[in-house]
């Protein structure tokens, strides 16, 4: 479950409360009483010593050179993903592609597709539209 107090957004319940997590910092959605709130805690930064903590907990092999190269990829991304609060959504109902797709209903008929002979030609050892295998249990 997901509070939204003021500032401040925090997890209740579970892994995040049981280790005392401070609020979740970026932009986040919280979820309550089926409306949707747009928290902004403090602006989300990636350093160095997180990105080796990462690349550790991933098993990664990171450089020096890429970890300093990665840290400034990682933060470009964060910056522009923040970019997105200034998209005005108000009335914008939820979607889940930019095209709206509607799925084709079609009348499914069951057939076994009468290709009995095609499907055993490969077969090595075949009786009547079976497969013939050997024995593997005594």
């Amino acid at each position: 479950m997901v509070l939204y107090r003021g500032d401040k957004l925090r997890f209740r319940g579970g892994f995040a409360e049981e280790r005392g997590l401070t609020p979740l910092r970026s932009w986040c959605v919280a979820i309550i009483a089926g409306r949707n709130y747009l928290a902004r805690s403090k602006a989300m930064s990636v350093d160095l010593a997180t990105v080796k903590r990462v690349a550790r907990l991933a098993r990664l092999a990171v450089t020096e050179e890429d970890a300093n190269r990665m840290v400034g990829e990682l933060n470009g991304i964060i910056n522009f993903v923040e970019q997105l609060s200034e998209v005005d959504v108000t009335g914008v109902e939820p979607m889940t592609s930019v095209t709206p797709m509607d799925m084709r209903k079609r009348h499914d008929d069951v057939t076994d597709g009468n290709k009995a002979d095609d499907v055993v030609a490969n077969a090595p050892a075949t009786d009547r539209n079976f497969f013939l295998v050997p024995k593997v249990v005594e």
